[in-house]
């Protein structure tokens, strides 16, 4: 036993006991990860699942994900399934990290993330947009529109993190990460299970060459960088120039891929699935689509999106937020306990798994009224008053919070304020979609939509 809990707290409430077959869980997994969450955490705090005796605990009340991931954060590690699932691709960089090494590297690119920063990206960030815009106004076919965001945030990761990396084969590097992604679901799944490593899957080859031609594309950006005489003030050259404080030591190539893949992967590939999701439910919602670009023509008066618009959004950017209660790109936090401690009324010892289910909190019953609706003025100024801040978790929680979130919403918004006024999309099947897991929330299908001139009113 992990977990030190009796009879007592069960029949108190304090937790729920799941169990389910090893079969019907692995079987569950490789269809879908999503659907393998006990469904009991959408409504209870606490849910301890056992499986072939090993136990992960699910821990969905806000107060109580605050005191692991804040006051404990010192206690948890990433775990193994973090370890394998992600390492292979992202080495031991910023998301995988631990103690020391992770501290000293997020201090390295701290200053890439502040606020005065982020604003001088603006004008890269509505660049991109404009560029997506002209795309979609010359095609007639359906828009794979998850693809459509995947290549519009990529351009603003490498034009800003990157300055104009323009040698990166942009679709090549979509597919790869997708290769990558795919077979996740075995690798969680034969974790979870205590199975070897050695044990074959599908699409493991096609992901180890994906992970080979990922890191030798970024390694080639780094060597010819610091082969170079100028330097450019960006996520690079500050890899490049930091330093441990501790050690004196310099990051070695190896080590700046990991970070550089970090960046690539989860910048541009979480902001991108909010967006598309965000604009299927923009299609699904037309009266609060209406809302949209009304405040967008209030803001601009008439005139081209500027930079100084952005941060005036603010409707637009609570539909983002509440595209992200509903379809959390990352929609799992996964902890592993190092140290023991207490957990409200539980005794955690060392090598308890820990989910914090962030789909099943966003969508929590006793968190949310109507969960399951559309309805972004939970995330107006005043309707926000009350939640508690841990009840919405996008961008995770805790020290290891993700850096980019400014970042992320701010170029959300940019995009959605540049295309939305020029074109109406519509969803091309009234079917509605599936999330699915693969690390991130993407889509089990393409959300394919059509994109059309949009009439003045």
């Amino acid at each position: 036993m992990n977990i030190a809990v009796n009879q007592a707290q069960l029949e108190a409430g304090d937790l729920v006991e799941t169990r389910r077959s090893p079969l019907g869980l692995f079987a569950a997994i490789l269809r879908n990860p999503l659907t393998a969450l006990p469904p009991e955490i959408f409504r209870e705090k606490l849910v301890l699942a056992s499986v072939a005796g090993r136990q992960s605990l699910y821990v969905c009340d806000p107060p109580l994900i605050q005191e692991a991931l804040v006051r404990n954060a010192a206690s948890l590690g990433k775990g193994e399934i973090a370890r394998k699932v992600l390492g292979p691709a992202l080495g031991d960089g910023l998301l995988t990290a631990e103690g020391a090494h992770w501290r000293w590297q997020r201090q390295s690119v701290a200053a890439g993330f502040q606020h005065e920063k982020l604003i001088g990206f603006l004008p890269a960030m509505i660049g991109a947009a404009e560029d997506t815009k002209k795309r979609w106004q010359s095609m007639t076919a359906p828009l794979d529109i998850g693809h459509e965001m995947m290549r519009t945030t990529f351009a603003i990761i490498v034009e800003t993190m990157l300055s104009g990396s323009a040698s990166l084969d942009v679709g090549r590097v979509e597919r790869s990460i997708t290769d990558y992604l795919e077979p996740t679901s075995y690798v969680f799944a034969y974790t979870m299970l205590g199975l070897p490593e050695w044990v074959p899957y599908p699409g493991r080859v096609r992901a180890r060459a994906a992970t080979g031609y990922l890191r030798e594309s970024i390694g080639e950006l780094v060597t010819a960088r610091r082969a170079g005489a100028s330097r450019r003030g960006d996520l690079l050259d500050m890899l490049l120039d930091a330093t441990d404080p501790e050690t004196g030591r310099a990051m070695q190539d190896s080590e700046i891929v990991d970070n550089l893949l970090t960046f690539i992967t989860a910048g541009h590939e979480t902001t991108a699935l909010g967006l598309a999701w965000t604009l299927h439910l923009l299609a699904e919602h037309p009266s609060v689509e209406q809302q949209v670009l009304d405040e967008i023509a209030r803001v601009t008066q008439g005139t081209a999106l500027a930079p100084e618009h952005v941060g005036q959004l603010s409707f637009t950017k609570a539909v983002f937020q509440e595209s992200m209660r509903l379809y959390p790109p990352a929609p799992v936090i996964t902890r592993q306990v190092e140290k023991p401690f207490d957990l409200g009324s539980l005794s955690l010892c060392e090598g308890t798994v820990l989910y914090v289910p962030i789909q099943a909190v966003h969508r929590h019953e006793k968190l949310w009224t109507e969960p399951e609706r559309f309805d972004p003025t939970r995330f107006l100024p005043e309707a926000s008053k009350g939640r508690h801040r841990y009840a919405y978790l996008p961008f995770g929680a805790g020290p290891r919070i993700c850096i980019g979130s400014a970042f992320a919403t701010m170029e959300a918004v940019a995009i959605l304020a540049a295309l939305l006024p020029s074109l109406k999309l519509a969803p091309v099947s009234r079917e509605a979609p599936e999330p699915s897991l693969k690390i991130t929330l993407r889509p089990r299908r393409p959300l394919m939509m059509t994109a059309s001139e949009r009439r003045a009113a």
